[in-house]
């Protein structure tokens, strides 16, 4: 079920361009999730890149952490009001997937797919150009399992339900397809500069 009315308490010490409306500042890293923690060893994991329902390219986990890396500070905002600041990142940027498939973007929207059959919908524009990556470490280690390791989407400017825990695999869209809480009544987007938590924000 979806709950209306999240509230946030604001601090005054908190640097106001940096806490959206309705957020608040939290110093630990609240543990979210649609269902249980999956377990995914290293050796199982696999991560592919299909346009609709055609396979472009698919690479292990030796094969992806051979990628260029890329490193990502920045704040997060989670729908049910939290945000912290300067989380620092490190992984596979969305631009260098392409680069590595031979791949000019191509199609509008994404469905991002997960390990326990998660899903969330995001724009193109806001992958590309260096805007999110696939995050592998979370503060200089590997990133925990209950935050989504081994690996999990990371699209920051965005409300945190987007940056979806165990990925392995987008999938390219010509229509901006509904996910997991897009079809519970969250929002298609999620700005959280403009509150777009629910259907009709």
């Amino acid at each position: 079920m979806v709950t209306h009315g999240f509230t946030g308490r604001q601090s005054g010490s908190v640097p106001p361009d940096r806490i959206p409306p309705g957020q608040h500042l939290v110093e630990n890293f609240p543990v979210l999730t649609a269902g249980p923690t999956p377990r995914i060893e290293s050796a199982d994991w696999k991560f592919t890149l299909k346009v609709g329902p055609r396979p472009v390219k698919s690479w292990s986990w030796s094969e992806f952490n051979g990628l260029p890396r890329t490193k990502m500070t920045r704040d997060i905002h989670c729908v049910t009001s939290w945000s912290k600041l300067s989380t620092a990142w490190e992984g596979v940027a969305i631009d260098d997937i392409f680069a590595d498939a031979g791949l000019s973007p191509p199609a509008p929207f994404a469905l991002a797919h997960c390990y326990d059959g998660y899903s969330t919908n995001v724009p193109l524009a806001d992958l590309a150009m260096g805007k999110a990556m696939i995050a592998l470490r979370y503060e200089g280690q590997p990133l925990p399992r209950e935050h989504g390791g081994p690996a999990r989407l990371l699209v920051p400017h965005l409300y945190f339900w987007k940056s979806a825990k165990w990925v392995n695999g987008l999938q390219f869209t010509e229509r901006d397809e509904a996910g997991f809480w897009e079809l519970r009544g969250y929002h298609m987007y999620g700005d959280p500069w403009n509150e777009q938590r629910y259907t009709n924000d």
